[in-house]
């Protein structure tokens, strides 16, 4: 009997799409979960599958996510010329493979490797990839002999949870406490010993859009070093925050200008500017990825290192991350994303005017930021902020945190490009047209269990 998903169970009443005769073609009928019998003319097939997706939510307008929802034409048409080339295939696609090596290059000297044209790095399909294979590497090179351990805050992203279920690492959690939403170097050096891998900080919290310590972390690991400790790795999880920094705050040492920093991913999906799904991961040196971990292929009448764990994907997303590095340079990367750092943080003063909202964070560090309702709004809560949001459109995320501030549900907005000052000001409008509605309840009609978005391994503790 084949394996299905609960939620995949056909309901009875429906065992077919219907499709509207103005269409003139036949068949009339496609069946919506059985394999077709025949074939549907394209203009058909098309019609089908577009009417039904005109219901998902419009992307530009959904500020839950932080992956990119706009790229300019020419991108568009170069991602097109390149959607059958797998960029696994180094040997068959050199071109394509050259294109990723020259970006893991420009990445390694934006985040100031200290010899940029000899590390070593990758494309994956996105941070998670990414993550994956920094979190294997930190593995490969602990030498300890009891369980491995990871230290991390509990505002990572699920997939450092993942990681370490899938390969048998014991994630130790630092727990929010209070005011502090991060990770601290103070509470990270209490959780680790002989047989810590690594520690992990975030460039960008997904919580609340914050940079986590990641010098102070690794100042506190290197007294412990210093003192006869064990010698422990950091890992910048940098999804968002490694293509916002280098940008905006050049003075901030987070990244191998910090020489315990051993390896950074980060999401060109995101604020790397290019449509999903890509990302990045790159190591200061050779030496910080263990050799085993690494197959070589042939290229260009030699040899090519590979580690992805993906064995088939487009070069699409490459070809354009390449593009838009070229097309914008470094300048142009700084205007987008001080535009995008300009519209959070005026949005996020505005919306603190309105009265009954408190900031947690402002958008100064990546552009997101979160925000929760004052105590003495009673009458509605976040849940309801949030649907009400939505009847206009907008997705605005309400969420609660983790251990041990459960108690907190907050909304959070991610600004990306496209996100301009008229879109905030058109949000605005709707969220004051929504507020006397809202306070004229009597009680909460939302609570936290209506809320459908979780996104950190913190959600899940």
């Amino acid at each position: 009997m084949p394996l299905t998903h609960p939620d995949n169970t056909p309901p009875p009443h429906r065992s077919e799409v219907a499709v509207n005769p103005i269409f003139a073609r036949e068949p009339l009928h496609v069946p919506t979960y059985d394999f077709p019998a025949q074939g549907t003319d394209p203009e058909v097939a098309y019609q089908v599958v577009h009417d039904e997706l005109m219901l998902d939510g419009n992307a530009r307008l959904n500020l839950a996510t932080f992956v990119s929802t706009w790229m300019e034409p020419h991108a568009n048409r170069l991602m097109a010329e390149c959607f059958d080339k797998n960029v696994i295939d180094k040997d068959e696609y050199p071109r394509t493979a050259a294109l990723e090596d020259r970006c893991v290059r420009m990445l390694a000297g934006l985040w100031h490797a200290p010899d940029p044209h000899h590390v070593v790095g990758c494309s994956t399909t996105g941070s998670s990839e990414a993550c994956m294979l920094a979190g294997l590497a930190l593995k490969r090179r602990w030498r300890g002999t009891g369980t491995p351990n990871i230290v991390l805050g509990a505002d990572v992203q699920i997939c450092w949870e993942k990681f370490a279920n899938f390969f048998e690492v014991e994630p130790r959690y630092v727990p929010m406490e209070g005011d502090r939403f991060t990770l601290s170097a103070e509470e990270a050096l209490r959780r680790v010993d002989e047989n810590t891998i690594g520690v992990v900080t975030i460039m960008g919290s997904t919580f609340d859009g914050s940079y986590e310590p990641v010098a102070e972390v690794c100042h506190a690991l290197d007294e412990l070093a210093a003192r006869g400790g064990p010698d422990i790795p950091v890992h910048v999880d940098g999804a968002s925050g490694a293509l916002i920094a280098p940008f905006l705050d050049p003075e901030l040492a987070w990244d191998f200008r910090l020489p315990r920093v051993a390896s950074i991913n980060t999401s060109g999906h995101k604020y790397g500017l290019v449509y999903p799904g890509i990302g990045w991961v790159v190591w200061r040196s050779p030496d910080a990825l263990p050799d085993e971990l690494v197959f070589r292929v042939n290229y260009l009448g030699g040899e090519m290192p590979t580690f992805a764990l993906n064995f088939s994907r487009p070069g699409a997303q490459v070809a354009a991350q390449y593009f838009t590095f070229l097309r914008l340079g470094f300048d142009g990367y700084r205007r987008v994303q001080q535009e995008c750092r300009d519209v959070a943080t005026r949005l996020a003063t505005e919306i603190a005017e309105l009265g009954p909202f408190e900031l947690l964070t402002d958008g100064s560090h990546i552009p997101a930021f979160a925000f929760t309702l004052r105590e003495d709004a009673g009458s509605y809560s976040v849940f309801d902020v949030s649907a009400a949001l939505r009847a206009s459109g907008w997705l605005v995320p309400a969420y609660s945190f983790p251990a041990n501030r459960t108690d907190l549900s907050v909304l959070r907005i991610v600004v990306r490009n496209g996100f301009s000052h008229d879109l905030a000001d058109l949000l605005l409008d709707d969220l004051r047209r929504a507020l006397p509605r809202l306070e004229a309840q009597t009680a909460p009609a939302r609570g936290r269990e209506s809320a459908g978005f979780a996104h950190g391994a913190g959600s899940h503790h």
